[in-house]
Protein backbone atom coordinates (compact mmCIF):
# COMPACT_ATOMS: atom_id res chain seq x y z
CA UNK A 1 0.00 0.00 0.00
CA UNK A 2 1.49 3.23 -0.67
CA UNK A 3 0.76 5.80 2.12
CA UNK A 4 -1.11 9.19 0.91
CA UNK A 5 -1.48 11.85 3.64
CA UNK A 6 -3.05 14.89 3.23
CA UNK A 7 -2.47 18.15 5.18
CA UNK A 8 -6.03 20.33 4.99
CA UNK A 9 -9.31 18.57 5.77
CA UNK A 10 -11.39 21.80 4.43
CA UNK A 11 -13.46 21.80 0.94
CA UNK A 12 -10.68 21.04 -1.18
CA UNK A 13 -8.71 18.64 1.00
CA UNK A 14 -11.68 16.66 1.89
CA UNK A 15 -12.73 16.41 -1.75
CA UNK A 16 -9.22 15.67 -2.91
CA UNK A 17 -9.83 12.70 -0.78
CA UNK A 18 -13.26 11.62 -2.57
CA UNK A 19 -11.83 11.81 -5.80
CA UNK A 20 -9.12 9.54 -4.70
CA UNK A 21 -11.12 6.83 -3.53
CA UNK A 22 -13.48 6.77 -6.54
CA UNK A 23 -10.38 6.83 -8.99
CA UNK A 24 -8.15 4.15 -6.79
CA UNK A 25 -10.23 1.26 -8.20
CA UNK A 26 -7.19 -1.54 -7.08
CA UNK A 27 -7.05 0.12 -3.73
CA UNK A 28 -3.42 0.98 -4.28
CA UNK A 29 -3.34 4.51 -1.51
CA UNK A 30 -3.52 4.00 2.75
CA UNK A 31 -4.90 7.68 3.17
CA UNK A 32 -4.64 9.69 5.88
CA UNK A 33 -5.63 13.58 6.24
CA UNK A 34 -4.71 16.01 9.07
CA UNK A 35 -6.98 18.77 9.44
CA UNK A 36 -6.64 21.36 12.02
CA UNK A 37 -10.42 22.40 12.82
CA UNK A 38 -11.80 19.71 15.00
CA UNK A 39 -14.99 19.32 12.79
CA UNK A 40 -16.20 17.93 9.34
CA UNK A 41 -15.48 19.80 6.08
CA UNK A 42 -17.49 22.67 6.28
CA UNK A 43 -18.55 24.75 3.14
CA UNK A 44 -16.33 28.18 4.30
CA UNK A 45 -17.93 30.11 0.77
CA UNK A 46 -21.01 30.40 2.59
CA UNK A 47 -20.12 31.63 6.26
CA UNK A 48 -21.93 34.89 5.75
CA UNK A 49 -24.82 33.21 5.27
CA UNK A 50 -24.33 32.21 8.73
CA UNK A 51 -23.56 36.03 10.17
CA UNK A 52 -26.70 37.02 8.43
CA UNK A 53 -28.87 34.09 9.82
CA UNK A 54 -29.78 32.48 6.23
CA UNK A 55 -28.31 29.13 7.23
CA UNK A 56 -26.71 27.74 10.50
CA UNK A 57 -23.73 26.35 11.06
CA UNK A 58 -24.87 22.93 10.45
CA UNK A 59 -26.08 23.64 7.33
CA UNK A 60 -22.77 24.35 6.09
CA UNK A 61 -21.14 20.25 6.65
CA UNK A 62 -19.93 18.62 3.48
CA UNK A 63 -20.52 15.14 2.42
CA UNK A 64 -17.68 13.47 3.96
CA UNK A 65 -15.70 10.34 2.10
CA UNK A 66 -16.28 7.03 4.44
CA UNK A 67 -13.40 4.12 3.83
CA UNK A 68 -11.20 1.32 5.47
CA UNK A 69 -8.43 2.61 3.92
CA UNK A 70 -8.96 6.53 5.09
CA UNK A 71 -7.91 7.70 9.02
CA UNK A 72 -8.88 11.36 9.61
CA UNK A 73 -6.83 13.24 12.44
CA UNK A 74 -9.13 16.00 12.92
CA UNK A 75 -8.07 18.88 15.33
CA UNK A 76 -4.80 17.97 14.68
CA UNK A 77 -2.32 20.82 13.51
CA UNK A 78 0.66 19.76 10.77
CA UNK A 79 3.51 21.66 12.84
CA UNK A 80 6.81 20.04 10.55
CA UNK A 81 7.58 18.62 7.44
CA UNK A 82 10.84 16.53 6.92
CA UNK A 83 11.10 16.04 3.31
CA UNK A 84 14.03 13.85 3.31
CA UNK A 85 12.73 11.27 6.23
CA UNK A 86 9.31 11.91 4.57
CA UNK A 87 6.88 12.40 7.69
CA UNK A 88 4.77 15.00 9.05
CA UNK A 89 4.93 16.27 12.45
CA UNK A 90 2.18 16.74 14.64
CA UNK A 91 1.20 18.68 17.45
CA UNK A 92 0.49 15.55 19.61
CA UNK A 93 4.06 14.93 19.08
CA UNK A 94 3.29 11.91 16.33
CA UNK A 95 4.91 11.23 13.34
CA UNK A 96 2.51 10.13 10.31
CA UNK A 97 5.12 8.65 7.41
CA UNK A 98 4.01 9.30 3.43
CA UNK A 99 5.14 8.21 0.45
CA UNK A 100 2.88 10.92 -1.69
CA UNK A 101 1.89 13.95 0.32
CA UNK A 102 -0.98 16.56 -1.20
CA UNK A 103 -0.98 20.29 0.85
CA UNK A 104 -4.34 21.64 1.01
CA UNK A 105 -3.69 23.85 3.85
CA UNK A 106 -5.44 26.54 2.22
CA UNK A 107 -5.64 30.58 3.13
CA UNK A 108 -5.88 32.44 6.42
CA UNK A 109 -7.29 35.77 6.74
CA UNK A 110 -4.79 38.58 6.20
CA UNK A 111 -4.69 41.28 9.09
CA UNK A 112 -3.50 44.68 7.94
CA UNK A 113 -0.59 45.73 10.11
CA UNK A 114 -2.89 48.35 12.19
CA UNK A 115 -2.28 49.65 15.42
CA UNK A 116 -4.77 48.27 18.12
CA UNK A 117 -5.77 45.14 16.09
CA UNK A 118 -3.76 43.03 18.19
CA UNK A 119 -3.91 43.03 21.75
CA UNK A 120 -0.80 40.90 23.06
CA UNK A 121 -0.56 37.77 21.03
CA UNK A 122 -4.35 37.90 20.02
CA UNK A 123 -7.07 40.07 18.02
CA UNK A 124 -8.53 42.98 20.28
CA UNK A 125 -11.53 42.23 21.83
CA UNK A 126 -14.56 43.45 19.61
CA UNK A 127 -12.12 42.21 16.22
CA UNK A 128 -12.89 39.34 14.37
CA UNK A 129 -12.01 37.83 11.00
CA UNK A 130 -14.27 35.72 9.05
CA UNK A 131 -12.54 32.89 7.74
CA UNK A 132 -13.42 29.54 9.99
CA UNK A 133 -16.79 28.38 11.19
CA UNK A 134 -15.52 29.52 14.78
CA UNK A 135 -15.15 33.06 13.60
CA UNK A 136 -18.97 32.94 12.09
CA UNK A 137 -20.13 31.63 15.65
CA UNK A 138 -17.74 34.61 17.61
CA UNK A 139 -19.40 37.31 15.30
CA UNK A 140 -22.83 36.01 15.28
CA UNK A 141 -22.38 35.72 19.26
CA UNK A 142 -21.25 39.45 19.17
CA UNK A 143 -24.15 40.94 17.55
CA UNK A 144 -26.21 40.51 20.41
CA UNK A 145 -24.85 43.37 22.23
CA UNK A 146 -22.99 45.49 19.73
CA UNK A 147 -24.16 48.71 19.41
CA UNK A 148 -22.33 50.00 15.93
CA UNK A 149 -20.48 47.23 13.53
CA UNK A 150 -17.60 48.20 11.26
CA UNK A 151 -16.59 46.06 8.14
CA UNK A 152 -13.33 46.82 6.78
CA UNK A 153 -12.56 45.55 3.30
CA UNK A 154 -15.63 46.10 0.74
CA UNK A 155 -14.92 43.20 -1.59
CA UNK A 156 -16.92 39.84 -2.12
CA UNK A 157 -16.88 39.02 1.71
CA UNK A 158 -17.03 42.47 3.30
CA UNK A 159 -19.88 43.37 1.32
CA UNK A 160 -21.97 40.10 2.28
CA UNK A 161 -20.76 40.33 6.05
CA UNK A 162 -21.96 44.08 6.23
CA UNK A 163 -25.30 42.95 4.47
CA UNK A 164 -25.60 39.76 7.04
CA UNK A 165 -25.01 42.62 10.20
CA UNK A 166 -27.40 45.15 8.87
CA UNK A 167 -29.79 41.81 8.57
CA UNK A 168 -29.56 41.20 12.26
CA UNK A 169 -30.47 44.80 13.28
CA UNK A 170 -26.87 46.07 14.23
CA UNK A 171 -26.14 49.80 12.65
CA UNK A 172 -23.10 48.80 10.31
CA UNK A 173 -20.54 51.18 8.39
CA UNK A 174 -18.62 49.96 6.39
CA UNK A 175 -14.80 51.40 5.10
CA UNK A 176 -12.56 50.46 1.85
CA UNK A 177 -9.50 52.41 0.69
CA UNK A 178 -10.09 51.70 -3.27
CA UNK A 179 -12.27 54.08 -5.16
CA UNK A 180 -15.12 51.58 -5.80
CA UNK A 181 -16.62 49.18 -3.95
CA UNK A 182 -15.74 45.79 -4.93
CA UNK A 183 -12.97 47.37 -7.41
CA UNK A 184 -12.21 43.69 -8.55
CA UNK A 185 -15.26 43.54 -10.47
CA UNK A 186 -17.36 46.61 -10.28
CA UNK A 187 -16.03 49.87 -11.74
CA UNK A 188 -16.95 53.63 -9.70
CA UNK A 189 -19.96 54.11 -12.08
CA UNK A 190 -21.41 50.22 -10.81
CA UNK A 191 -20.15 51.18 -7.37
CA UNK A 192 -22.22 54.53 -6.94
CA UNK A 193 -25.05 52.48 -7.95
CA UNK A 194 -24.14 49.69 -5.01
CA UNK A 195 -23.56 52.23 -2.43
CA UNK A 196 -26.66 53.77 -3.19
CA UNK A 197 -29.07 50.66 -2.66
CA UNK A 198 -26.73 50.18 0.31
CA UNK A 199 -27.97 53.41 1.71
CA UNK A 200 -31.15 52.37 1.22
CA UNK A 201 -30.06 49.02 3.58
CA UNK A 202 -29.31 51.51 6.54
CA UNK A 203 -25.46 50.90 5.55
CA UNK A 204 -22.98 53.72 6.19
CA UNK A 205 -20.34 53.85 3.30
CA UNK A 206 -16.43 55.54 3.64
CA UNK A 207 -15.20 54.77 0.31
CA UNK A 208 -12.01 55.78 -0.73
CA UNK A 209 -10.99 56.19 2.80
CA UNK A 210 -8.70 53.97 4.62
CA UNK A 211 -8.27 53.04 8.19
CA UNK A 212 -5.16 54.61 10.11
CA UNK A 213 -6.02 53.05 13.99
CA UNK A 214 -8.34 50.56 15.68
CA UNK A 215 -9.03 52.78 19.25
CA UNK A 216 -9.23 50.76 22.15
CA UNK A 217 -9.90 51.10 25.85
CA UNK A 218 -8.57 48.53 28.41
CA UNK A 219 -7.74 45.49 25.54
CA UNK A 220 -11.50 46.40 24.27
CA UNK A 221 -12.80 48.24 20.58
CA UNK A 222 -14.27 51.25 20.97
CA UNK A 223 -13.66 52.58 17.77
CA UNK A 224 -12.02 53.11 14.51
CA UNK A 225 -10.12 56.77 13.10
CA UNK A 226 -9.64 57.02 9.67
CA UNK A 227 -7.17 58.89 7.50
CA UNK A 228 -9.55 61.94 6.87
CA UNK A 229 -9.82 61.97 10.62
CA UNK A 230 -13.04 60.50 11.21
CA UNK A 231 -13.84 58.88 13.93
CA UNK A 232 -16.22 55.76 13.19
CA UNK A 233 -17.47 54.31 17.29
CA UNK A 234 -17.34 50.58 17.08
CA UNK A 235 -17.64 47.49 19.26
CA UNK A 236 -17.32 45.14 16.59
CA UNK A 237 -14.99 45.07 13.82
CA UNK A 238 -15.38 42.69 11.00
CA UNK A 239 -12.09 42.15 8.84
CA UNK A 240 -12.37 41.43 5.45
CA UNK A 241 -9.16 42.35 4.21
CA UNK A 242 -8.46 39.67 2.11
CA UNK A 243 -6.61 35.77 2.34
CA UNK A 244 -3.27 35.04 2.47
CA UNK A 245 -1.93 31.25 1.70
CA UNK A 246 -0.90 29.54 4.47
CA UNK A 247 2.29 28.20 3.39
CA UNK A 248 4.01 27.93 6.65
CA UNK A 249 4.62 24.64 6.78
CA UNK A 250 5.84 24.34 3.28
CA UNK A 251 8.86 27.08 3.92
CA UNK A 252 9.92 25.62 6.96
CA UNK A 253 10.50 22.64 5.29
CA UNK A 254 12.18 23.90 2.25
CA UNK A 255 9.73 23.73 -0.37
CA UNK A 256 9.63 26.41 -3.05
CA UNK A 257 7.56 29.18 -2.28
CA UNK A 258 6.68 32.60 -3.82
CA UNK A 259 3.02 33.93 -2.85
CA UNK A 260 1.87 30.10 -2.60
CA UNK A 261 3.09 26.75 -2.65
CA UNK A 262 4.79 26.70 -6.22
CA UNK A 263 3.81 23.76 -7.94
CA UNK A 264 4.11 22.38 -11.77
CA UNK A 265 1.48 21.99 -14.22
CA UNK A 266 0.57 18.29 -12.43
CA UNK A 267 0.97 20.01 -9.45
CA UNK A 268 3.91 18.59 -7.79
CA UNK A 269 6.67 20.58 -6.12
CA UNK A 270 9.55 21.33 -8.01
CA UNK A 271 11.79 20.62 -4.78
CA UNK A 272 10.36 17.23 -4.59
CA UNK A 273 8.06 15.44 -7.00
CA UNK A 274 6.24 13.53 -3.77
CA UNK A 275 4.86 16.30 -2.77
CA UNK A 276 2.25 18.16 -4.14
CA UNK A 277 -0.37 21.14 -3.61
CA UNK A 278 -3.88 22.30 -4.27
CA UNK A 279 -6.02 24.96 -3.78
CA UNK A 280 -5.28 28.29 -2.31
CA UNK A 281 -2.29 26.99 -0.42
CA UNK A 282 -0.52 26.59 -4.45
CA UNK A 283 0.54 28.76 -6.84
CA UNK A 284 0.24 26.68 -10.36
CA UNK A 285 1.23 28.05 -13.65
CA UNK A 286 -1.35 29.82 -14.36
CA UNK A 287 -1.51 31.49 -11.50
CA UNK A 288 -3.92 31.39 -8.43
CA UNK A 289 -8.09 32.30 -8.66
CA UNK A 290 -9.23 32.07 -5.14
CA UNK A 291 -12.28 30.26 -5.77
CA UNK A 292 -13.07 27.12 -4.50
CA UNK A 293 -13.79 25.65 -8.28
CA UNK A 294 -10.46 26.12 -9.52
CA UNK A 295 -9.07 24.15 -6.11
CA UNK A 296 -11.55 21.19 -7.18
CA UNK A 297 -10.79 21.30 -10.68
CA UNK A 298 -7.11 20.90 -9.34
CA UNK A 299 -8.31 18.01 -6.55
CA UNK A 300 -9.40 15.91 -9.72
CA UNK A 301 -6.65 15.88 -11.84
CA UNK A 302 -4.30 15.41 -9.29
CA UNK A 303 -6.11 12.24 -8.23
CA UNK A 304 -6.35 11.06 -11.62
CA UNK A 305 -2.44 11.54 -12.27
CA UNK A 306 -2.06 9.98 -8.85
CA UNK A 307 -4.38 7.02 -9.36
CA UNK A 308 -3.11 6.70 -13.36
CA UNK A 309 -6.85 7.88 -14.65
CA UNK A 310 -7.64 9.65 -17.67
CA UNK A 311 -6.73 13.02 -16.58
CA UNK A 312 -9.98 15.41 -16.87
CA UNK A 313 -9.15 18.59 -18.71
CA UNK A 314 -8.79 21.87 -17.13
CA UNK A 315 -12.04 23.55 -16.49
CA UNK A 316 -12.16 26.75 -18.65
CA UNK A 317 -11.91 29.84 -16.22
CA UNK A 318 -14.45 31.66 -18.42
CA UNK A 319 -17.03 29.44 -17.91
CA UNK A 320 -16.61 28.03 -14.13
CA UNK A 321 -14.83 30.11 -11.90
CA UNK A 322 -14.90 33.97 -12.71
CA UNK A 323 -18.77 34.46 -12.44
CA UNK A 324 -19.22 36.55 -9.03
CA UNK A 325 -22.67 36.22 -7.65
CA UNK A 326 -22.74 38.64 -4.29
CA UNK A 327 -24.65 36.41 -1.75
CA UNK A 328 -26.36 39.44 0.68
CA UNK A 329 -29.89 40.34 1.24
CA UNK A 330 -31.48 43.07 -0.01
CA UNK A 331 -28.79 43.37 -2.93
CA UNK A 332 -28.30 41.91 -5.97
CA UNK A 333 -24.78 41.83 -7.94
CA UNK A 334 -23.66 39.44 -10.84
CA UNK A 335 -20.45 39.87 -12.79
CA UNK A 336 -18.65 37.44 -14.92
CA UNK A 337 -15.14 37.84 -17.26
CA UNK A 338 -14.07 40.76 -18.16
CA UNK A 339 -15.61 43.15 -15.76
CA UNK A 340 -14.29 46.21 -12.98
CA UNK A 341 -10.33 46.73 -12.79
CA UNK A 342 -10.17 43.31 -15.16
CA UNK A 343 -10.97 45.83 -18.14
CA UNK A 344 -8.34 46.83 -20.64
CA UNK A 345 -8.15 48.94 -23.05
CA UNK A 346 -8.84 46.42 -26.12
CA UNK A 347 -9.93 47.28 -29.61
CA UNK A 348 -11.17 43.91 -29.94
CA UNK A 349 -13.77 44.67 -27.08
CA UNK A 350 -17.33 46.16 -27.45
CA UNK A 351 -18.40 47.74 -24.12
CA UNK A 352 -22.64 48.81 -23.69
CA UNK A 353 -23.66 49.70 -20.77
CA UNK A 354 -27.25 51.22 -19.18
CA UNK A 355 -26.86 53.17 -15.96
CA UNK A 356 -29.88 54.22 -14.21
CA UNK A 357 -29.00 55.12 -10.43
CA UNK A 358 -32.56 56.35 -9.25
CA UNK A 359 -34.19 52.92 -9.53
CA UNK A 360 -30.77 51.27 -8.67
CA UNK A 361 -30.30 49.69 -11.93
CA UNK A 362 -26.71 49.03 -13.88
CA UNK A 363 -25.85 46.46 -16.82
CA UNK A 364 -22.70 46.50 -18.76
CA UNK A 365 -21.83 43.63 -21.54
CA UNK A 366 -18.39 43.15 -22.92
CA UNK A 367 -18.38 41.54 -25.96
CA UNK A 368 -15.69 40.14 -28.63
CA UNK A 369 -15.31 38.26 -31.49
CA UNK A 370 -18.89 37.11 -31.33
CA UNK A 371 -19.45 36.38 -27.61
CA UNK A 372 -19.91 37.62 -24.34
CA UNK A 373 -16.61 37.89 -22.94
CA UNK A 374 -17.86 40.23 -19.76
CA UNK A 375 -20.81 41.89 -17.79
CA UNK A 376 -21.32 43.60 -14.48
CA UNK A 377 -25.27 43.32 -13.06
CA UNK A 378 -26.59 45.09 -10.34
CA UNK A 379 -30.19 44.89 -9.62
CA UNK A 380 -30.82 43.60 -12.65
CA UNK A 381 -31.94 39.62 -11.38
CA UNK A 382 -33.89 38.18 -14.40
CA UNK A 383 -30.75 40.00 -17.06
CA UNK A 384 -27.73 38.49 -15.11
CA UNK A 385 -29.49 35.26 -15.11
CA UNK A 386 -29.93 35.58 -18.80
CA UNK A 387 -26.23 36.67 -19.27
CA UNK A 388 -24.89 33.85 -17.39
CA UNK A 389 -26.31 31.25 -19.82
CA UNK A 390 -25.23 33.16 -22.70
CA UNK A 391 -21.37 33.46 -20.82
CA UNK A 392 -21.02 29.80 -19.41
CA UNK A 393 -22.56 28.11 -22.59
CA UNK A 394 -20.69 30.65 -25.05
CA UNK A 395 -23.96 31.13 -27.14
CA UNK A 396 -23.01 33.53 -30.42
CA UNK A 397 -24.67 37.34 -29.06
CA UNK A 398 -26.80 39.44 -31.73
CA UNK A 399 -24.81 41.19 -34.56
CA UNK A 400 -26.16 44.01 -32.49
CA UNK A 401 -25.08 43.29 -28.54
CA UNK A 402 -27.44 46.16 -27.50
CA UNK A 403 -30.13 42.98 -27.35
CA UNK A 404 -27.78 42.08 -25.08
CA UNK A 405 -29.92 45.30 -22.33
CA UNK A 406 -32.82 44.58 -23.40
CA UNK A 407 -34.44 42.27 -21.16
CA UNK A 408 -33.14 44.82 -18.95
CA UNK A 409 -35.48 47.30 -19.59
CA UNK A 410 -38.11 45.32 -20.52
CA UNK A 411 -39.32 41.72 -19.89
CA UNK A 412 -41.48 41.10 -22.96
CA UNK A 413 -38.41 42.47 -24.99
CA UNK A 414 -36.09 40.40 -23.81
CA UNK A 415 -37.97 37.44 -23.17
CA UNK A 416 -38.32 35.62 -19.75
CA UNK A 417 -35.50 33.81 -17.96
CA UNK A 418 -35.31 30.56 -19.21
CA UNK A 419 -36.08 27.88 -16.43
CA UNK A 420 -34.31 25.14 -15.37
CA UNK A 421 -36.54 22.79 -16.19
CA UNK A 422 -36.55 24.11 -19.52
CA UNK A 423 -32.74 23.75 -20.02
CA UNK A 424 -31.02 20.67 -22.17
CA UNK A 425 -30.33 18.08 -20.15
CA UNK A 426 -26.37 19.11 -21.27
CA UNK A 427 -26.60 22.58 -19.86
CA UNK A 428 -24.34 22.78 -16.35
CA UNK A 429 -26.61 23.92 -13.68
CA UNK A 430 -23.87 23.93 -10.99
CA UNK A 431 -21.17 25.47 -12.31
CA UNK A 432 -18.54 25.35 -9.43
CA UNK A 433 -19.13 21.29 -9.58
CA UNK A 434 -19.75 20.71 -13.10
CA UNK A 435 -23.09 19.29 -12.99
CA UNK A 436 -25.67 19.10 -15.65
CA UNK A 437 -29.33 19.04 -15.83
CA UNK A 438 -29.45 15.86 -17.03
CA UNK A 439 -27.55 14.19 -14.09
CA UNK A 440 -29.69 16.28 -11.51
CA UNK A 441 -32.80 14.45 -13.06
CA UNK A 442 -31.16 11.39 -13.03
CA UNK A 443 -30.63 11.77 -9.42
CA UNK A 444 -33.75 12.68 -8.28
CA UNK A 445 -35.87 9.54 -10.42
CA UNK A 446 -33.04 7.54 -8.77
CA UNK A 447 -34.93 8.61 -5.28
CA UNK A 448 -33.39 11.51 -4.06
CA UNK A 449 -36.06 14.57 -3.25
CA UNK A 450 -33.98 17.14 -1.02
CA UNK A 451 -31.63 19.51 -1.53
CA UNK A 452 -29.08 17.65 0.70
CA UNK A 453 -30.10 14.64 -1.46
CA UNK A 454 -28.90 15.91 -4.28
CA UNK A 455 -25.79 17.36 -2.82
CA UNK A 456 -24.71 14.49 -1.45
CA UNK A 457 -25.11 12.32 -4.91
CA UNK A 458 -24.13 15.00 -7.13
CA UNK A 459 -22.19 17.96 -5.27
CA UNK A 460 -24.65 20.79 -6.45
CA UNK A 461 -24.98 23.50 -4.01
CA UNK A 462 -22.04 22.79 -2.39
CA UNK A 463 -19.65 25.50 -3.88
CA UNK A 464 -20.89 29.39 -3.69
CA UNK A 465 -24.90 28.23 -3.93
CA UNK A 466 -25.81 29.98 -6.47
CA UNK A 467 -27.82 27.12 -8.32
CA UNK A 468 -29.40 26.64 -5.56
CA UNK A 469 -32.73 27.78 -6.81
CA UNK A 470 -32.60 26.36 -9.74
CA UNK A 471 -31.76 23.09 -8.42
CA UNK A 472 -35.20 23.48 -6.18
CA UNK A 473 -37.00 24.22 -9.08
CA UNK A 474 -36.07 21.32 -10.89
CA UNK A 475 -37.07 19.39 -7.62
CA UNK A 476 -40.36 20.63 -7.44
CA UNK A 477 -40.88 20.24 -11.12
CA UNK A 478 -40.02 16.87 -11.11
CA UNK A 479 -41.99 15.59 -7.53
CA UNK A 480 -45.02 17.30 -8.89
CA UNK A 481 -47.05 14.67 -10.51
CA UNK A 482 -48.34 14.46 -14.39
CA UNK A 483 -51.46 15.31 -14.42
CA UNK A 484 -54.16 12.57 -15.68
CA UNK A 485 -56.46 13.20 -18.39
CA UNK A 486 -59.55 13.53 -17.97
CA UNK A 487 -62.14 11.24 -18.51
CA UNK A 488 -63.93 11.57 -21.47
CA UNK A 489 -67.80 10.81 -21.48
CA UNK A 490 -67.57 7.71 -23.51
CA UNK A 491 -65.72 6.15 -21.15
CA UNK A 492 -67.19 3.70 -18.78
CA UNK A 493 -68.18 4.94 -15.19
CA UNK A 494 -66.30 2.78 -12.65
CA UNK A 495 -67.68 0.46 -10.55
CA UNK A 496 -69.26 1.44 -7.41
CA UNK A 497 -66.78 -0.96 -5.52
CA UNK A 498 -63.55 0.96 -7.24
CA UNK A 499 -64.99 4.34 -5.92
CA UNK A 500 -65.02 2.95 -2.80
CA UNK A 501 -61.66 2.03 -2.79
CA UNK A 502 -60.60 4.90 -3.60
CA UNK A 503 -61.92 6.35 -1.44
CA UNK A 504 -60.10 4.61 1.16
CA UNK A 505 -57.23 5.09 -1.12
CA UNK A 506 -57.22 9.24 -0.43
CA UNK A 507 -58.46 8.84 3.05
CA UNK A 508 -55.24 6.70 4.33
CA UNK A 509 -52.71 9.12 2.44
CA UNK A 510 -54.37 12.31 3.68
CA UNK A 511 -53.83 10.53 7.56
CA UNK A 512 -50.10 9.13 6.71
CA UNK A 513 -49.56 12.63 5.33
CA UNK A 514 -50.64 14.69 8.38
Amino acid sequence: MTRLVVVGNGMVGSRFVEDVLAADAAGRFDITVIGAEGCEPYNRVLLSEVVAGKHDLSALTLPTPRSERLTTLRGTHSIRLDLEDRFVETSDGARVRYDRLVLATGSDARVPRLPGLRHRDSLTSGVHALRTIDDAREIVAATLNACHAVVLGAGVLGMEAACGLARRGVAVSVVHPAAALMERQLDEDASRVVESALAGLGIEQHVGRGAVEALTDDGRLTGLLLDDGTVLPADLLVLATGTVPSTGLATSAGLAVERGILVRDDLSSPTDHRVAAIGDCAQPPEGGGGLVAQGWEQSRRLAARLCGAPTPSAAAPSTVSDVVRLKAHGLDVVTMGVCGSQRADDPAQRTLRLSDPELGRHVEVVVSGGLLVGATCVGAGAVAAELVTTYTRRTPVPADPAYLLLSALTPRLGGATVSPVDLPDGTTVCRCNGVTKGALVACVHDGAATVAEVAAATRATTGCGGCTDDVCALLDALSTPTPRPRTSPTTARPREDDVTKGKHMIHSAETAGS
